[in-house]
């Protein structure tokens, strides 16, 4: 692709300088006859200097107009040092402006009819020192339009190069600050969703026992006000780490829960009225920090859901140890209709959470029955899913 002409003050600067250098190698008085061109060809020898500012322009056609009267000149016996100086500069142009195949087969074709024509008003002397000079000067202006052009260009690629990795900076963020969007949505869901369930379910428990039984309802009233101080302080907590300018300061944030956190887990949904069948076979499983927290949370999504959509039946939740890895199965029968769907945002964090920890989920509604199956790897490996 041509490199972009000059722009700017340095254009017509160089323009200037360009037209002075030409009509004053056209215009001194020589020693050497060969040299001298007459009054009345004067007109002529001037040409290539009032093609000079649209050499950027039209490179090609401003070295053909110099190498033409440069030719006409030395048909007539006059080696013209300005017109040879012109061609000179239009090479450097058609070098620095054109592709660079263009550029040189140019070039080397100007080269080739000056080096030829140059001989006739010398007699015929092709290798004269007064001609040679001349070919070298156009040959080297030339190659230095050539490194010119190849200098703008590797400044352009360098230029594309810091915008496209500018441009990918700005992607990473965008990227970075979306899946944060997603962390704190899962984390909202975490700290909030269930406590959420608790607290409408207790309201309707009390409403439902206000007048008929009082104690229940001040049970209920008891385990909204402790709910509502529960996530008041867990939404405390993520509001504190979203604000601190340092990311790892978390000191006022309570620590993950994991499985050993599970008997409150399931006791608060009983209080809320929930009837669990616990059978816990995987006493001294090792895992993970992260594991371990993930575990919790597939019991507090599998209640929460049991407690949004079940039937009023016991929820059977069974902890085992399977080839070497901690299966959670959570079953409850649900009501029929749109709400006893598998879908939710919160199984699709758990999803996601789950898959980050290289476990597997499998949650279906089947006759009336909602199973959530999680896998999750401990020490000794993860197996496919057995039949």
């Amino acid at each position: 692709m041509p490199a972009r002409p000059a722009s700017g003050l340095t254009a017509p600067f160089g323009d200037v300088i360009a037209v002075a250098v030409i009509v004053l190698f056209a215009v001194l008085p020589y020693p050497e006859s060969v040299f001298q061109v007459p009054g009345m060809l004067l007109p002529i020898a001037l040409l290539p200097a009032a093609a000079m500012p649209f050499r950027r322009r039209w490179p090609l056609a401003v070295l053909g107009v110099s190498v033409v009267v440069a030719v006409v000149l030395s048909v007539m016996g006059i080696l013209s040092p300005s017109s040879l100086i012109a061609t000179a500069i239009s090479a450097f142009a058609v070098t620095a402006y054109t592709r660079r195949t263009v550029g040189l087969i140019a070039l080397t074709l100007v080269v080739g009819v000056v080096f030829v024509s140059n001989a006739v008003p010398l007699h015929g002397e092709f290798f004269d020192s007064r001609a040679l000079q001349f070919l070298f000067f156009i040959a080297l202006a030339g190659a230095i339009g050539d490194a010119t052009r190849s200098r703008r260009e590797f400044g352009a690629a360098m230029t594309e190069r810091a915008e496209r990795a500018e441009r990918g900076r700005e992607e990473e963020a965008r990227r970075r600050v979306a899946e944060e969007r997603v962390r704190i949505a899962r984390d909202l869901h975490d700290v909030v969703a269930h406590q959420i369930t608790v607290i409408s379910l207790n309201a309707g428990v009390a409403s439902s026992a206000l007048e008929s039984r009082p104690d229940r309802a001040r049970e209920a009233l008891t385990t909204i006000r402790r709910a509502s101080r529960t996530v008041l302080t867990d939404i405390g907590g993520l509001m504190a780490l979203l604000r601190s300018e340092d990311p790892e300061d978390t000191g006022d944030l309570r620590p993950q829960t994991g499985l050993v956190g599970a008997a409150d887990l399931i006791a608060r949904f009983v209080d809320a009225g929930l009837r669990v069948e616990l059978h816990d076979e995987s006493a001294g499983v090792a895992l993970s920090p992260s594991n371990d927290h993930v575990a919790y949370l597939v019991l507090l999504e599998g209640l929460t859901n049991a407690h949004k959509h079940g039937a009023d039946r016991p929820v059977r939740v069974r902890l085992d140890v399977v080839s070497g890895d901690l299966l959670i199965d959570v079953r409850n029968e649900v009501r029929a209709g749109p709400e006893a769907s598998a879908g939710g945002h919160g199984l699709v964090g758990l999803r996601e959470r789950v898959t980050a920890v290289r476990g597997t989920v499998r949650a279906e509604s089947v006759d009336g029955v909602f199973r959530l199956d999680v896998r999750l790897p401990t020490d000794g490996g993860s197996d496919e899913w057995s039949a």
